[in-house]
């Protein structure tokens, strides 16, 4: 699907980073109908490091506060703003109702945080499900979210990495032991915590079993090695060396896992997974129980600890899992990702009358 505006103006697209695992995407968006990034940091939550934007993209670096004025000088078709930004997001919203510019909300959040400044900002939020000309979203657990409270245009971007890479030929594998990967940041809603709770609770560290921690996380316990950050390459390789990529996220006030893009990317080794059902790839159906992998209770190491002794002795059921998910993601692409957005972008055109869609 293309899009196609009476002006040829391109869209704002309106985020703080642009991270690796995101370049290929705004690149098929932009093959789609022309965008514009502008880029305002802030906070970086991703495992990898930014990649800046790509070279086929105009983009621009700017303050929060500049990006009202940018909506309002009506150089632009259409804004996307995604939650990230306190400022940059009611400037834009308030922006684009006075300059008659369709808003495109990018929607995250799948739960409410409970913290002040989010509870503050509520009122606002609930405006925007409501009245925003297009909602786009990671998944279905994101767009049951967003429909409860009152969004109507609603459409899912499918998370995506890129599948060519992730499922590109690594080292072989050199250990025969069975092996859990765990790959995050050292922060608390990872869920880093309850796994080791649960390595300790399974007995699998006496030998039977290997659990390697990707990050800056030090830990000592038996079977468990820290290998700090890896580069794109080695973590391929880490993906390809394992058995199960173990996503323990946990809910806490302020946060609760979007997605976990490390699910996608361990699929493409074929790799079965063990999440809770905190993670987004769980609640969106990306990762399924008993398909692909398992789903545990949050904040649960006891059931983590089972579904851990589960696949570590019975590596033929763990292989199945394993290459079923090596198919299902194939079907998360930048592709079908730029098509949400592009899907939303025609949707918001049609509503008020200022653009067509060629199909």
């Amino acid at each position: 699907m293309r899009v196609v505006d009476d002006a040829s103006k391109p869209v704002l697209f309106v985020t703080g980073h642009v991270p690796a695992s995101r370049r290929g995407a705004f690149v098929a968006l932009h093959q789609r109908t022309p965008i514009e990034l502008a880029l305002f940091g802030g906070r970086y939550l991703h495992g990898a490091p930014p990649g800046g934007a790509p070279a086929e993209l105009p983009s621009r670096t700017v303050r929060q506060r500049e990006v009202g004025a940018l909506v309002r000088s009506k150089n632009y078709r259409a804004v996307i703003v995604g939650t990230g930004g306190r400022v940059a997001l009611p400037l834009a919203w308030r922006a684009s109702r006075r300059a008659d510019v369709p808003f495109i909300f990018w929607a995250a959040l799948w739960r409410t945080p409970r913290i002040a400044a989010h509870l503050a900002a509520w009122p606002l939020m609930a405006q925007i499900y409501r009245e925003a000309a297009a909602v786009v979203t990671y998944g279905p657990h994101v767009s049951r979210y967003v429909a409860a409270h009152g969004a109507r245009r609603i459409f899912v971007a499918p998370q995506a990495v890129d599948n060519d890479f992730w499922s590109g030929r690594a080292e072989a594998r050199s250990d025969d032991r069975f092996a859990f990967l765990f790959v995050g940041r050292p922060a608390p809603e990872k869920g880093l915590a309850v796994l080791l709770d649960a390595w300790q609770r399974s007995g699998l560290g006496a030998g039977a079993a290997t659990l390697t921690l990707v990050g800056e996380h030090r830990v000592e316990a038996e079977g468990v090695r820290s290998v700090g950050t890896l580069d794109a390459f080695q973590l391929r390789n880490s993906y390809a060396a394992c058995d199960v990529l173990v996503i323990p996220s946990i809910r806490t006030r302020r946060f609760i896992e979007p997605w976990a893009l490390v699910a996608n990317e361990a699929m493409n080794q074929a790799c079965a997974i063990i999440s809770s059902d905190a993670v987004g790839a769980a609640a969106g159906g990306l990762v399924r129980h008993g398909r692909n992998g398992l789903v545990v209770p949050a904040h649960d190491p006891a059931a983590l600890a089972a579904a851990l002794r589960a696949l570590a002795e019975d590596r033929e059921r763990c292989a199945e899992l394993g290459k079923t998910g090596s198919r299902d993601v194939m079907g998360y692409t930048y592709e079908g990702w730029a098509d949400g957005f592009a899907q939303a972008l025609a949707g918001s055109a049609s509503a008020s009358s200022t653009g067509s869609v060629t199909l």
